[in-house]
């Protein structure tokens, strides 16, 4: 709350000292613009001239998108805050479909506002899920709160995760060769920044970017895997994309190289990642031995299992990834 005081604070200052009495009153204010760079032929004059009739901002109605359902974790709400004002835990067992969008995060925001105002931690709170996800599962989720997901994943899960745990686990043959199925979408733990994530499955592209605290454990990703990532450490049990690690200046990530192309064809950004092999970093193994202990025991991958039986061939298999310092 005094982070957010503090900032309108600062943006009260700001208006003050260009005249303004309110952020309304600076909509459309393309006077007090200018453009401060040309990148080729860019030129934003057009854009910031004066209206010639004088109206300075659109009057019309936003496009809203309608609600038709109400959404799945509604009902949950009041029992979950009742048991977590009495210090119990609380279990939810429900299917959700990919019409069901941000499943976990009103529960995320709602759990996190009332341990502010009462500065207890959250009680326990699981969430046995099956079907087909929409955009941000899981996305905020605090500690305290544990989502298990059995099926398949839209884009954003565990967008802005912020303590909370999601394991999602595969089904049918998926779950014999998860490392060869994909399990989620893109840009999965974007913003996130604590917490654990672990997938028996592949993810999409830009898996974990900008994330700066979270522990993630998938079994495959697309391109531009770790992008901007500031902390954190992610395990990835299967083939990853080109251009790992663009832009990645902290944190620590591990990668599953069987045939050696990682590496050969440098899909991983050498302007900010070193690489080496896992087995010459013992304190590094034992780490990743304890992330594929729980990758087995939580999401049931059986990926992971393999892994393990042969724990000397699986150090010289994965391939570590530092940031290199900058500047």
């Amino acid at each position: 709350i005094r982070f957010f005081e503090g900032l309108a604070n600062d943006l009260r200052h700001m208006l003050a000292g260009l005249g303004l009495a309110s952020l309304g009153d600076a909509v459309g204010r393309t006077d007090l613009l200018e453009q401060t760079r040309r990148i080729g032929a860019l030129d934003l004059t057009r854009m910031l001239a004066a209206p010639v009739d004088g109206v300075r901002a659109w009057a019309g109605q936003r496009n809203l998108r309608p609600q038709t359902d109400t959404p799945v974790d509604d009902e949950w709400l009041e029992p979950v805050l009742a048991a977590a004002r009495e210090g119990k835990p609380f279990a939810i067992s429900s299917k959700i479909a990919n019409s069901d969008r941000a499943v976990g995060a009103r529960l995320a925001g709602e759990l996190a506002l009332q341990r502010l105002q009462h500065s207890e931690p959250v009680s326990p709170i699981e969430l046995d899920l099956e079907g087909v996800a929409g955009q941000s599962f899981g996305a905020f989720a605090i500690p305290g709160m544990r989502i298990v997901f059995e099926g398949l994943a839209n884009d954003f899960v565990g967008k802005g995760l912020s303590g909370g745990e999601i394991n999602l686990r595969a089904e049918g043959d998926a779950a014999r060769e998860s490392s060869h199925h994909v399990l989620l979408g893109n840009v999965a733990l974007y913003g996130a920044t604590a917490g654990r994530l672990l997938a028996a499955g592949r993810a999409g592209e830009r898996f974990a970017v900008r994330n700066s605290g979270a522990t993630a454990i998938v079994e495959g990703v697309g391109d531009h895997g770790c992008e901007y990532m500031t902390g954190g450490a992610v395990l990835v049990l299967g083939r990853a994309g080109q251009n790992f690690g663009a832009g990645m200046t902290g944190g620590i990530a591990w990668v599953a190289d069987e045939d050696g192309s990682f590496v050969s064809e440098q899909r991983y950004h050498p302007d900010f990642l070193s690489a080496s092999s896992l087995a010459d970093d013992p304190e590094s193994a034992a780490q990743v031995y304890e992330l594929l202990t729980l990758h087995a025991a939580s999401a049931h991958s059986q990926r992971a299992e393999v892994l393990l039986m042969d724990w000397e061939a699986t150090q010289r298999m994965l391939v570590k990834l530092s940031p290199r310092p900058q500047g």
